[in-house]
Parts: structure tokens; C-alpha cells; sequence
């Protein structure tokens, strides 16, 4: 049995002290424990041997990292709500009772190490990694796919400060916005790296800073953002190849490329005169002054809609290798990651970061990373076991399936019931697949209309409201006044 869901927190909250945390693991999730050992290793969450985390508190390390996962894994949840899961617990198992303030869990989430964090993403991305199928496509070697991303967070001046708003915003209407670059899994798609930044910082810059972290072999697709030089002259010499749509400025004229099929050519591109600011001097010297790159075009059929024709380019140079329908196909997987991503800001309600300083926002969007990942590893399980299709799991479902089976194997009484409810969640999730649809229309527009309230132009201090928007009803009848 393989149960790496943590957000069973109303049972668990397992840390409550030295003298309770082993009473309370076999009242709670008993032997569970040893499950999680694989995800997150013990030193991971442990009290430091000095410094801030290392006296006993009412909200240790490891309650604090559960408790804050368990808030992103049940959207919309405030820190009073978690404060008032452990008091029961603790009435529950005859302990102390604790402060009804949220204060010491507010401090205890400042005080939890964002490295913690860190490596907790790249411990449940590889356990992710481990449990999914191979890719059988390109060669077998390793798909990530990169993705850029923003997301606002709380109006606080030191977030305004990190993270500035938008320009076509008003000062005091607006959000300040923090940008982020995400590595994807192909495989499994969970998060294996992000780097974040704010809207000033390109998408490019910030996959620069992620180049140390992706290995040799690797195969990185991309949008129209990566399918320029520095990336495909860059990367290639560590290994890495990139798969990217062109960009709309670049115009390609096949008449000039090397034929290697049907609107599939190898082409030669020369480093500009101006240095790229992503790379430093040196950096910029080393980069070759002429590569040959691979371009591949291909159209889009879709009965009941336009045509629509996109052009590929790539530094997988091998036709034989590498057939120019499997760089088709793979492109098109790459699609499948904007689910992720979909999954991550409304289901799991990434939309809006609601912490007041920048680190906590950054602690708070690794938190919705992570909890992300765990449930990517019990869909890989599932997978696995029953034999069914990746894409066709929902995250939405698996979600809410983990969270009552969670709680009611946190109830078992022993070792065999807790094991068949793990294996019945299992198949339910194997069971409860998406429908296949195939060319099925996904216009990103809004059906439910909006309350119907004024939008704030001007900061809350200086803001005007309407007295009544009854005033302003323009069928009302003349005699209005009088029937009331």
C-alpha cells in the first residue's frame, strides 16, 4: 500500500509534540507513516538541532509543513480553520488545549525553511517520476516541457515593491504580479523545477536559470518563446535538445534549406551583432556563431474548423532518428501540460497567492507545487495498477476521492482494511475516467455572468460609491418612489 497524500490533516496533523506524535501517528494513519517515509524522507521534516525550529512548540516543523499543505489542498481554507483542526484533535486525545489566536501557526509557517520546501518538490517530483510509465517516444529519452506562467498576489507594499504591478493599472486598483517558469514532467506530469521572478523579467531569462538544473539527454519543448538562438545555440551544448514553435518574426524559406521531406528542412542560423541580455559577455562568446537547425512544418485539420498551420524548430537534426511525426506528435503532447497547469490555478486555486510578503508568497506557491505533485503520484500509482491512460485521470476527481479515502483509512482499525481501501481507491480512480472528445470546442470565455458591481478605478480611499445602483435602473417605472 503507497498512500502519499498528506492532506488527510484533519486526522492526522501528526507532529503535535514529542510525547503526543506517537500516540496520535496509531490513533490516525498507523502504519501510513512508513509510506510517506518514500515521498518525503524523515531529516526532511525533522526539528533542527539548533535555531529557530528547534524548540518544542505548539506547531513543530512537521505539523506547520502539513498543515500549510493541507490549506492549499482545500482551497479557500484560512489559517483560523487550521488553528481549530488541532484544537479538536487535541480535545479529541485528551492533550492541552492551545490558543485559539492563529498567531503561533502564522509564525510557525515564517519560521518553516523554504528550502524545506525545495526539497520537498524535488523529493515527490522524482517519486512522481519512479511511478509513472516511461515515455516510449523520441529514443526513449527523458521529456520536459517548460511553460511560463503569472499569478497575482496580495496588495501589500513590500509585495508592490518585489513584485510590481502592471503599468495599464492604476496605482491602488491593481495586483502586484509574480512570474514564474515551470519544467514539467511529460512522463508524469508533475513539477520538477520552477524559478520565479516578476513581470519585467522574460521568460527566457528565467529558463536561464534553470539550465544547471535540466541533464544531459534530455528533450525540451517549448513555446514561441524558446525557439530562438540562445536557447537552441545554449543548450544543444549540454546535452539538452529543444523542440519550440518558431517565432512569428522569423521567416523561414525552404528553397534554401537542406531537404530532408516534405516541408522539413535543415537550415543554417548566424549569431546576431547584439549580445543577448540573458548572457553575460563570456557566456555570449561561447555560443557558436552559426548553427544548423531542423524546421518542420506542418497544418492542423480539424473537421469544423480553420486550418491551421505551425511551424516547429528543433536541433534534433536525424530524420531517421527522430521522423517528423513524432516531433508532430510530441509537440501536440505538450499541449497536455497546459492542463497542468490548469489544475494547479483553478482547481487547486493557484489564481490568487493570499500572503502579504514576498516570502511567504514564494513559500506559498512551492506549497501548492507540492501538493500538486502528491497527487500526480497517487494518479501514477493508479496508472500503473489498472493499466489505463494518464490523460484520461482527473486531477479534479482524484482529488476529491483521496480526501474521503484518506479520512476513512485514517479510521480503519487495522492493517488489511486500511490496504483494500488504498487498492479501492486505486481502481476507483482506474474507473472514473474522462470521456474521450475528441475535437471538441473549449472556447476560454465565461458563461456565468459576473455580480453586477462597479470595478474599483480609484484606490479604496478615495473611491466614490454609488449610493444606491437602484437609482440607475433604467426600466424602473416613473412612479418608482411612490410604491415604496
Amino acid at each position: 500500500m503507497h498512500t502519499p497524500f498528506l492532506p488527510a490533516f484533519r486526522s492526522r496533523l501528526a507532529a503535535l509534540g514529542r510525547r503526543a506524535a506517537h500516540s496520535l501517528r496509531q490513533a490516525t494513519l498507523g502504519q501510513l507513516q512508513d509510506q510517506l517515509r518514500d515521498l518525503l524522507p524523515a531529516p526532511l521534516l525533522s526539528s533542527e538541532a539548533e535555531g529557530l525550529n528547534s524548540r518544542e512548540r505548539d506547531f513543530p516543523l512537521r505539523l506547520t509543513f502539513e498543515c500549510f499543505l493541507w490549506q492549499r489542498l482545500n482551497p479557500r481554507t484560512a489559517c483560523r480553520e487550521v488553528v481549530r483542526q488541532v484544537q479538536a484533535l487535541r480535545t479529541l486525545h485528551g492533550w492541552s488545549p492551545i490558543s485559539e489566536s492563529a498567531s503561533a501557526y502564522i509564525q510557525a509557517r515564517l519560521r518553516l525553511p523554504k528550502e524545506r520546501l525545495e526539497k520537498a518538490l524535488a523529493a515527490t517530483a522524482q517519486t512522481a517520476e519512479r511511478r509513472a510509465a516511461p515515455s516510449p517516444q523520441l529514443q526513449g529519452r527523458p521529456v520536459k516541457v517548460v511553460d511560463g506562467s503569472s499569478t497575482p498576489v496580495a496588495d501589500t507594499p513590500a509585495n508592490q515593491l518585489h513584485y510590481p504591478q502592471p503599468r495599464s493599472q492604476k496605482p491602488g486598483c491593481g495586483f502586484p504580479v509574480m512570474k514564474l517558469v515551470v519544467i514539467f514532467s511529460l512522463c508524469g506530469g508533475a513539477v520538477l523545477n520552477v524559478l520565479l521572478g516578476n513581470q519585467h523579467h522574460h521568460d527566457l531569462r528565467l529558463l536561464r536559470g534553470l539550465w544547471d538544473q535540466l541533464q544531459q539527454g534530455d528533450i525540451l519543448p517549448g513555446d514561441r518563446a524558446y525557439g530562438e538562438y540562445t536557447t537552441l545555440a545554449g543548450l544543444p551544448q549540454q546535452g539538452v535538445d529543444v523542440v519550440a514553435r518558431l517565432h512569428q518574426r522569423r521567416k523561414v524559406d525552404f528553397r534554401k534549406a537542406r531537404r530532408l521531406g516534405k516541408n522539413d528542412g535543415l537550415l543554417v542560423w548566424t549569431k546576431g551583432y547584439q549580445q543577448s541580455e540573458i548572457l553575460s559577455a563570456n557566456e555570449w562568446d561561447l555560443l557558436p556563431v552559426q548553427i544548423t537547425v531542423r524546421i518542420l512544418r506542418f497544418t492542423t485539420v480539424i473537421r469544423g474548423f480553420c486550418n491551421r498551420r505551425i511551424t516547429l524548430v528543433t536541433s534534433l537534426l536525424d530524420p531517421e532518428l527522430y521522423p517528423a511525426e513524432e516531433l508532430v506528435a510530441l509537440y501536440a503532447g505538450r499541449w497536455r501540460l497546459e492542463l497542468c497547469r490548469r489544475d494547479l490555478k483553478t482547481t487547486l486555486g493557484m489564481e490568487q497567492l493570499r500572503c502579504k510578503t514576498p516570502d511567504m508568497a514564494e513559500k506559498e506557491l512551492l506549497a501548492y507545487l507540492v501538493a500538486h505533485n502528491l497527487v500526480r503520484c497517487v494518479m501514477a500509482e493508479a496508472v500503473v495498477t489498472h493499466q489505463v491512460e494518464l490523460d484520461r485521470v482527473s486531477f479534479k476527481g482524484s482529488l476529491d476521492a483521496l480526501r474521503q479515502f484518506s479520512d476513512a483509512i485514517s479510521r480503519a482499525p487495522h492493517c488489511k482494511l486500511r490496504r483494500q481501501l488504498w487498492e479501492d481507491l486505486l481502481l476507483a480512480l482506474a474507473r472514473d475516467l474522462v470521456p474521450r472528445r475528441p475535437n471538441r470546442t473549449k472556447p476560454r470565455a465565461v458563461k456565468r455572468r459576473p455580480k453586477p458591481f462597479p470595478l474599483l478605478n480609484k484606490p479604496r480611499r478615495k473611491f466614490v460609491e454609488i449610493s444606491h445602483r437602484s437609482r440607475y435602473w433604467k426600466g424602473r417605472p416613473r412612479n418608482y418612489r411612490g410604491l415604496n
